[in-house]
């Protein structure tokens, strides 16, 4: 039983974390988060989530399988995501830090 509870909590707070990141704008924390910012450490794995999360809100879906473009759709939805940032977050946008330019070359 507690195994089964401790799924369930997980499994209703990836939902609700999903579907707070799908949901229109990026919120100034958000902005100023991984995947958006450098890292001063490792990778967690809710920000890994966080950022499959981001990533699927732009239209990713994470294949089952093979897939032979792979990582051309991914790369389209960094792009996506990237765009997103510089729109939701542009007023956040610090001197020095990566613009739409840098993401096509």
């Amino acid at each position: 039983m507690n195994g089964t509870f401790k799924t369930l909590v997980c499994t209703a707070l990836l939902a609700l974390t999903t579907s707070a990141f799908a949901a229109g704008k990026l919120t100034p924390q958000q902005c100023e988060d991984y995947p958006f910012t450098p890292l001063k450490g490792s990778v967690t794995h809710a920000q890994l989530m966080n950022e499959l999360s981001e990533l699927e809100s732009v239209g990713y879906q994470p294949s089952n399988g093979e897939d032979a473009d792979y990582p051309a759709p991914l790369e389209r939805a960094e792009q996506r995501l990237h765009l997103k940032y510089e729109a939701d977050c542009v007023s956040a946008v610090q001197p020095g830090m990566s613009t739409q330019a840098d993401v096509t070359q």
